[in-house]
């Protein structure tokens, strides 16, 4: 099912008595999703993700704007309506009804021309639950399962009626980094099987870039960048989309161009023909440092990570808004450590410059 969201915009009134104006906590959103993909919605706390994904299953009406399942105009149809199924952080499943009757809620609900008879509610039902694999379960309690069992009931319940678009509002928040891992993966392996057209709400940029066909970069209730989680990766529209993305964080420097030449402190680290003379905010992906007797970038060393197969270098430079460097190089290299000074050149595709007034992109 394409989703299709249309200026939309909402706002809440104002609690401060001294500022009455409206809370902006989606603005002017339009995004088209295709039929069928997984879309992240991702961006810090209070950035509008839930409020959006509220927005599209019902629960919340717009202030402006419209939104379109397919040629249907859903803007003002209930949630029940809409065809949606709906997974929250909390898991949200009746503590007093088994697994099986938990998924088979929805259904029990269907009314009209959607009722279906019993035999059909537990085939489907262990159709689900046999795709989310917690069919051997069917009889337990909610209370006698662990945190991603619970999860996967919840998903369960909310593919069964097999609803035109699946929304999941930070349905990994409360699982271990182990279980966090495995769940996601299922998640992704689901809404393939199934072909669903899912939208995913996280703060987690890993989760996010690892499972979704598209992500959208949201703060402040304002779209920053949309586009396939390595194309945002690699190419941030601005400094706020270069630092919400990456682990280890982007390293960030005051800089300045001068002469076609970038300079980070006194080090004239790279050219950049046709770029203006000013001061800039240089961004630095970690692995985009290559370690060098002789490079054009000195620091000063901190300590060497090994990680398995890389290695991690941390350093410190005056000009860095970061309170450490973290360069990520192969365990083939050897890090001098007695110096206590480390140089490196930089791979030009992972520097990226931004205004320091806008901290939008200037590209070289």
């Amino acid at each position: 099912m394409e989703v299709i969201l249309q200026n939309l915009t909402k706002k809440f009134p104002s609690r401060d008595r001294k500022n009455r104006e409206d809370v902006v906590a989606v603005s002017d959103f339009s995004f088209k999703i295709p039929d069928g993909e997984l879309i992240g919605l991702l961006g810090p706390s209070g950035c509008g993700k839930s409020t959006t994904l509220n927005l599209i299953s019902g629960l919340q009406k717009p202030t402006s704007g419209k939104i379109f399942f397919g040629e249907d105009d859903v803007t003002d149809l209930p949630p029940e309506n809409r065809g949606i199924g709906l997974v929250f952080q909390n898991y949200a499943l009746y503590p007093h009804l088994t697994v099986k009757q938990n998924i088979l809620f929805p259904l029990q609900n269907l009314k009209g021309k959607d009722k279906i008879s019993k035999t059909e509610m537990l085939e489907k039902a262990y159709k689900a639950a046999k795709l989310v694999q917690i069919d051997e379960l069917m009889e337990r309690k909610p209370d006698q399962l662990s945190g991603g069992q619970q999860q996967r009931v919840a998903i369960a319940r909310a593919l069964v009626k097999m609803p035109r678009v699946l929304l999941l509002d930070e349905p990994l928040s409360n699982l271990d980094a182990r279980l966090r891992l495995q769940t996601r993966e299922e998640i992704r392996r689901i809404q393939r099987e199934t072909k669903i057209t899912t939208i995913f709400v996280t703060h987690d940029q890993e989760e996010a870039m690892s499972i979704s066909d598209r992500i959208v970069v949201m703060k402040d209730g304002v779209v920053h960048q949309i586009g396939k989680p390595q194309d945002v990766y690699d190419d941030p529209t601005n400094l706020f989309v270069a630092k919400f993305l990456g682990t280890p964080p982007i390293n960030v420097f005051n800089g300045k161009i001068k002469d076609n030449r970038l300079y980070i402190g006194e080090d004239a680290v790279l050219e950049v023909k046709g770029v203006p003379e000013q001061e800039v905010y240089v961004g630095i992906r970690p692995e985009g440092f290559l370690l060098q007797e002789e490079g054009s970038l000195c620091c000063k060393l901190s300590g060497v990570e090994v990680m398995g197969r890389d290695v991690s270098v941390v350093s410190t430079n005056a000009a860095s808004l970061n309170p450490t460097i973290r360069a990520i190089i192969g365990t083939e290299n050897n890090v001098n450590t007695r110096e206590g000074i480390v140089s490196f050149n930089l791979i030009p595709h992972k520097v990226f410059l931004f205004s320091k007034e806008s901290e939008e992109r200037i590209y070289f």
